[in-house]
């Protein structure tokens, strides 16, 4: 137990910190470590662990090295990547989360015996199907960390940001060389784009921050700023190319206070780290890998094996050091070898320039490395050819294009392209094309590959300019997404229309698409469209309303399932805003509706000759104003959604909410789905206002919570509890309600819009019917305004000289048409705006096709 003789020598020093608790001393660390090595049993033993950033996992990890077994750190959460693992090394134990806890699990029938040496697996990154291993020794790891300590002047008081998943070799690489010196690690619980990441880092006193180059645009992205954390004395970035410009900006943030910014380079082959830029050298070297580590050496290599030493000529970067791998690993087999790898070909061209540093200048393979993954294209090729896909792909560090000719939907072929590679969405495109290009010897043209994936590149201005008015005065590129934008559900209904108008359907999740990607899909003809049923059942909430209102039949509803789809639209299109605390966002979707409704107070306060304050102040539904001094009680639906939205915003701006909401988005929501229905019984005897009470929020709000838990339901056991819930809720409701037909119609209808809404989700129609139906969707809170001015004018007029139909008809038709031509009167004014700020709204666009990470 040697190593953790030396992790205990720094006694109550912090070791490991985690938000919200009290730090874990070294000491304790050693102690908990030897517990769990103990538990592993006698002899060298495989140990494969699902390496969570959580203190069970890194105890783990430490007590398997300190029982002097191999370990095997795997991506959390992968069933798949555990059970491949499993079968092909067969491993002595498993260290995994079960069931919400943690649990070691013995196996039987081990194979082969461990080599003496072997210390770590490491998935190679970026792989794809069946993972291969790297092997490292001790040796290997412990250079490495004394390396990485050496040039960084780790010391006993530095204390790193752990943002990295430790599975990775730049995470592991910072556990261990801040381990190595007595140093602290603060294991972060938020991402880079987290709300409050900089305040977590600033309290954990964090003095350095370790990221891939993608963590560096979403800082820059966000507004991080370094000069916000005092102790902070340093930051690194590897895992791939960052753009010179970019880490020429956080230098120079850094450099003003005295703090340094160190480019580095490796390979997980390499354990971690082969080269460094010194931060002095920085700026007069931003496109640099710089130096060899200390310990290690790097040369150029030619096509004939023979050394390069001449500056500006290229060859294949080599590396010899310390902490080369042993070899690679495919099965339990392998791990019985010993040392096989004296030096490493990296498989990067690179030059050296004058000054002794080195440059990478492209790849002798067909590879991308993005995201800090390396990417093999030909296994992503083969990953969409065992699904029947012909793609041919290429790439660069920032994206994978396939171009394919199997008749395959975009979407789905980069649905698999992201599950074979571990990218996202932003990361990846397919372009359809008829026949892949080809040499005359018949093996693929992959520059003819490249230049028409460029072509395609090329957006379609339609849908780009409807996303740029849509969300004036926010400017708008490829690489946002309508949930990036902070869309909203009435927003969501407008760009649905366009999405179906432009492509002829309405693709799967598009919100979450990049726009770039959105305007490169191809136009598909069929008779029916898939469609989000929501739309449909808004659709048919707002023509239940016009209907309702012009008659008088006893069909009410369609304002109740507006509520409830308030509540489902706050989830899914503001949900994520919200548990990370960025109330505004909902309260400027708040102030865009309410300026549409400003004019309709306005016109009945200059026709009645005074401010209808009840109205101004968005509270003439709650039954305590005469109703000569406020709108029409038509309007309450606009006074309760506000009200809503408001309780939401303040709900959401307690910390103690927010983090009980992200832990159990689903459980908080049936937990005041119950609170909410039992206001609707109850403040009728405290509060009692009569026959408007039904206009009240405290009547509504559950149909909200109702929204909420329709969308937060994922389970099968979820679903089926909203549904019972509302099984229960509504004819017990139409029955208090006065038991009489409007009331059952009212609340059965509500019952059928939360069973399609958990059952069926998207629906297959007519395109007939999708033509109608969405307009009258995209312009329904337009309709819901509107829809009673001009027959309420005309009636007087009309009535005598037509029978009731007709006049009944005519109603509903202009109620309809006047909400529609508001709703094309507000877009037309929008687009004026939009261009008078920019002429040619898509211009700035085109020339940022490629989607950014």
């Amino acid at each position: 137990m040697e190593f953790l003789q030396k992790l205990a020598t720094h006694g109550d020093r912090a070791a490991l910190i985690f938000p919200g608790r009290p730090a874990i001393s070294y000491a304790e660390l050693a102690r908990c470590a030897a517990e769990m090595a103990a538990s592993f049993g006698n002899g060298r033993k495989l140990v494969a662990i699902e390496a969570a950033n959580s203190e069970h996992a890194i105890t783990a990890y430490l007590a398997a090295r300190a029982g002097d077994h191999a370990v095997a750190l795997l991506a959390p959460g992968d069933a798949r990547a555990f059970a491949d693992f499993e079968e092909d090394f067969r491993p002595h134990a498993s260290v995994r989360l079960f069931d919400g806890r943690w649990r070691v699990v013995e196996h039987e029938g081990a194979g082969e015996a461990l080599h003496g040496d072997l210390a770590v697996l490491l998935a190679t990154s970026g792989s794809t199907g069946k993972s291969r291993f790297v092997r490292l020794s001790r040796k290997n790891i412990d250079s490495n960390a004394d390396a990485i300590a050496s040039y960084l002047g780790l010391a006993a008081d530095d204390r790193a940001a752990l943002l990295l998943p430790f599975h990775y070799s730049y995470g592991l690489s910072v556990l261990n060389s801040h381990l190595a010196v007595g140093a602290s690690v603060f294991v972060s619980a938020k991402g880079v784009a987290d709300k409050g990441f900089a305040d977590d880092l600033r309290a954990a006193e964090a003095t350095n921050i370790s990221g891939v180059p993608y963590s560096y645009e979403l800082m820059e992205k966000t507004g991080f700023q370094p000069e916000e954390l005092p102790s902070l004395r340093f930051m690194t970035v590897a895992g791939g190319r960052i753009p010179a410009g970019l880490a020429d900006t956080f230098r120079r943030k850094l450099e003003q206070d005295g703090r340094r910014l160190f480019l580095m380079y490796g390979q997980t082959e390499a354990t971690a780290r082969i080269a460094y830029v010194p931060p002095e050298a920085l700026a007069a070297n931003p496109d640099s890998i710089g130096i060899a580590i200390p310990g290690g050496e790097l040369m150029l290599v030619g096509d004939d094996g023979a050394q390069i030493e001449a500056s500006g000529a290229a060859g294949e970067l080599v590396y010899r050091g310390p902490n080369v791998m042993m070899g690679y690993a495919e099965s339990r087999a392998d791990l019985a070898r010993g040392d096989e790898v004296e030096e490493l070909r990296t498989g990067d061209v690179a030059e050296r320039c004058e000054n002794g540093f080195f440059r990478v200048v492209g790849r002798l393979k067909r590879m991308s490395k993005i995201a800090g993954l390396r990417i093999s294209h030909e296994a992503v090729e083969h990953a969409l050819a065992q699904r029947g896909i012909v793609a041919a792909v290429t790439g660069c560090d920032r994206r994978l294009v396939a171009a394919y000719s199997s008749g395959e939907a975009p979407e789905d072929v980069c649905k698999l392209m992201i599950a074979a590679s571990g990218l996202t969405p932003l990361h990846v495109e397919a372009v359809a094309v008829e026949a892949l290009p080809r040499l005359a010897s018949g093996k693929v043209d992959y520059p003819a590959v490249a230049q028409r994936a460029r072509q395609a590149g090329k957006t379609d201005p339609g849908i780009v300019e409807a996303f740029s008015r849509a969300f004036y005065p926010r400017k708008v590129t490829p690489a946002d997404s309508f949930e990036a934008l902070g869309g909203d559900s009435l927003l969501f209904v407008q760009l649905s229309l366009t999405l179906e108008r432009k492509l002829g359907r309405i693709p799967e999740e598009w919100e979450k698409m990049p726009v770039g990607t959105l305007a490169r899909l191809g136009r598909q003809t069929s008779g029916l469209r898939v469609v989000d049923s929501d739309l449909l059942m808004r659709a048919m909430a707002i023509l239940l309303v016009v209907l309702h209102h012009a008659t008088l039949w006893p069909i009410p509803g369609g304002a109740a399932a507006l509520v409830m789809l308030v509540g489902y639209g706050l989830a899914r299109f503001h949900g994520a805003a919200l548990m990370r605390g960025e109330t505004t966002r909902l309260l400027r979707t708040l102030a865009a509706n309410l300026a549409v409704y400003a004019p309709i107070v306005a016109t009945y306060s200059i026709a009645r000759g005074e401010m209808l304050w009840p109205s101004v102040f968005l509270v003439g539904n709650l039954g305590i104003f005469d109703p000569k001094h406020m709108l029409p009680h038509l309007y309450w639906f606009v006074e309760a959604y506000a009200q809503v939205m408001l309780i939401v915003a303040g709900l959401f701006s307690l910390p103690a909410v927010r983090r009980r909401v992200a832990k159990n988005p689903f459980g908080v929501g049936m937990a005041a789905l119950v609170v909410a229905v039992a206001i609707k019984f109850l403040a009728p005897k405290v509060w009692a206002v009569g026959a408007v009470q039904i206009f009240t929020v405290s009547d509504v709000f559950y149909l909200a919570a109702f929204g909420w838990c329709v969308f937060h339901a994922r389970t099968a056991r979820q679903r089926l509890l909203v549904l019972a819930a509302a099984t229960l809720a509504f004819p017990v409701m139409a029955y208090w309600g006065g038991n009489w037909t409007g009331s059952w119609v009212k609340f059965m209808l509500q019952l059928a819009c939360v069973t399609v809404l958990l059952y069926m989700p998207r629906v297959a129609v007519p395109k007939q019917l999708a033509a109608v139906a969405l307009p009258v969707a995209a312009a329904g809170y337009h309709i819901y305004l509107f829809h009673r001015l001009l027959p309420e004018l005309l009636a007087p007029h009309v009535k005598p000289l037509i029978s009731w139909p007709v006049a009944t008809a005519l109603s509903v038709a202009i109620g309809i048409l006047t909400g529609i031509a508001a709703f094309h009167a507000q877009k037309a004014l929008a687009a004026w705006l939009a261009d008078r700020r920019s002429p040619r709204a898509d211009a700035p666009l085109g020339a940022h096709a490629a989607p950014a990470e």
